[in-house]
């Protein structure tokens, strides 16, 4: 009995040893699990977030429930500059440590200076939801430098807040990496104020590239004998910053496979530089449906680039049907140039090639798009 007794001490350690540790282990795994739970109630309650939004913020942030001051401090003094309810959600959702920024010391300045330069009213909510990043950035060290050259070229808020939309990093922690070192680039090869503005605030992005590759660009664009001053340079720099040696000969060299030369290629790419963006498919689909649907005569294509780059389906297709009735009507000559027609404004072919002739061809409206176009 007692070599029993004996060999059951062990066993009964054993288990309070594992029973300690369970609870050990328990009562740790509960606390994040209890911070969580809560930082979700209070995001979603005071904050405004949605709830699948608040998850996943609290995985990454936690709000000390007895310590509450700091966030609301924060929500105050948001909503004392105008931000809606919106705004605070979608600031805290892209930066959720704002909840522990200080308000006088640190976004008070930031907030002000933009008031000063005319971001007001909803202005600088937009702003500062737009990219959040702007506001961790140093106020004299970044923010104003970045502001007085966008504003040397952007002219006003709005143009700015515009360009932002479409790239944030504009005014982020890139800028001094990225952006000013293009910009000075840009000036000193003799680009002008008004098309660095176009450049700006249609294709902010392609300020992103490396100084080394817009060095390329610009070089590249030298050669070609397309200089600043030309109306196409701008988008020509974006096109060539976007793509590498490499790239660049493979699509001239599909362009060649069917049946344009090298320098009816550059011709094109000079008066019609995003027609090197299009993709290889949409290029030989193109080029067969002109070619041998259509009999297009090859030298007519390559005169007039933007066949290339038009929709198919919505401008193409239905404009080459409402011809082909026209033609076998003979309501128009059959030697008629289809690139004339194809290149007309919405509104011109509707008035030249479908109302004019929609009596004599009963249905050819509907042929055409239907009441959708007649409305364009």
């Amino acid at each position: 009995m007692s070599t029993n007794i004996n060999s059951n001490i062990p066993l009964r350690n054993l288990l309070s040893l594992i029973q300690r540790r369970f609870l050990k282990t328990s009562s740790t795994a509960r606390t994040p699990i209890a911070s969580s739970s809560f930082t979700v109630q209070y995001l979603v309650n005071s904050c405004g977030l949605p709830l699948q939004s608040a998850l996943s913020v609290s995985k990454k942030f936690q709000i000390d429930e007895n310590n509450l001051q700091k966030p609301q401090s924060v929500i105050q003094f948001l909503k004392s500059y105008d931000f809606q309810d919106a705004h605070v959600a979608k600031l805290i959702e892209k930066w959720p440590a704002v909840l522990r920024s200080r308000t006088e010391g640190n976004l008070k300045p930031k907030f002000d200076f933009f008031i000063k330069n005319g971001f007001v009213g909803q202005l600088l909510p937009q702003l500062a939801v737009l990219d959040p990043r702007i506001f961790r950035a140093s106020l004299h060290a970044h923010i104003k430098p970045c502001y007085e050259l966008l504003k040397r070229f952007l002219e006003n808020n709005e143009n700015i807040l515009a360009a932002l939309s479409r790239a944030p990093f504009l005014m982020s922690f890139s800028f001094n990496a990225t952006v000013r070192p293009n910009l000075d680039l840009l000036k000193k090869e003799g680009v002008t104020a008004d098309r660095v503005a176009k450049l700006l605030l249609s294709q902010p992005r392609s300020l992103q590239h490396s100084n080394d590759r817009m060095v390329y660009a610009v070089t590249y664009l030298k050669q070609l004998g397309i200089e600043p001053d030309k109306t196409m340079y701008i988008h020509a720099l974006t096109v060539i910053a976007r793509m590498n040696e490499s790239a660049w000969r493979k699509k001239i060299d599909m362009f060649k496979s069917v049946g344009w030369t090298e320098e009816e290629v550059l011709w094109a790419f000079k008066r019609l530089p995003c027609l090197l963006l299009s993709s290889e498919e949409k290029i030989r689909s193109m080029m067969d449906f002109f070619l041998n649907k259509m009999k297009l005569e090859r030298q007519t294509i390559v005169a007039n680039p933007a066949l290339l780059k038009y929709s198919f389906g919505k401008r193409i297709l239905p404009r080459c049907n409402v011809l082909e009735v026209l033609k076998s009507k003979k309501l128009i000559k059959g030697d008629t140039n289809i690139a004339t027609f194809l290149k007309l404004s919405e509104k011109d072919f509707m008035v030249r090639c479908v109302a004019k002739y929609e009596n004599k061809v009963p249905g050819l409206l509907e042929m055409y798009g239907g009441i959708d176009k007649g409305k364009g």
